[in-house]
């Protein structure tokens, strides 16, 4: 077996308010095995911590059996991402949503950890827009690994 498949993945998400259980569910699908990647291998989903109620992640985690992973803008903003973003910077309070909740989901961090601590887990994929016809929303998958 490849040893990418032997890691635990966790899919960072941004999301637009709204964004159905199906447009990300879908952005998953995609991304995964573009990048040699399977769903079995997902250990939870990850995001900023005001999209705790976002009904389509809920869904999506209640369907699949997913863990969800919060944090704070705090949290995010002290992750040094290879993408940031002014717009989320500005919208949310951090400049990553997607990356910055993958790397410190799969690194097991805690507030009560030292945030400056050596994040040794690596974006397996870096952030991707995704978007559906016929549906409202946008969602921004990254993915990290254990």
């Amino acid at each position: 077996m490849d040893t990418v498949q032997k890691l635990k993945l966790w899919v960072g998400i941004g999301c637009q308010k709204g964004s159905s259980q199906n447009l990300i569910a879908t952005a998953i699908k995609k991304i995964l095995p573009e990048n040699q990647l399977q769903e079995n291998a997902i250990a939870g989903l990850a995001t900023i911590e005001t999209k705790a109620t976002e009904v389509g992640l809920i869904e999506l985690c209640r369907l699949r059996s997913f863990t969800l992973k919060t944090f704070s803008p705090d949290v995010l903003s002290t992750v040094i991402i290879p993408n940031p973003s002014n717009i989320a910077q500005r919208i949310v309070g951090t400049s990553s949503v997607a990356e910055a909740s993958a790397i410190l989901a799969a690194s097991h961090l805690t507030p009560s950890l030292t945030i400056n601590q050596d994040l040794r887990t690596k974006l397996l994929i870096p952030k991707r827009i995704f978007r559906l016809q016929g549906e409202s929303g946008a969602v921004t998958l990254a993915v990290a690994a254990e």
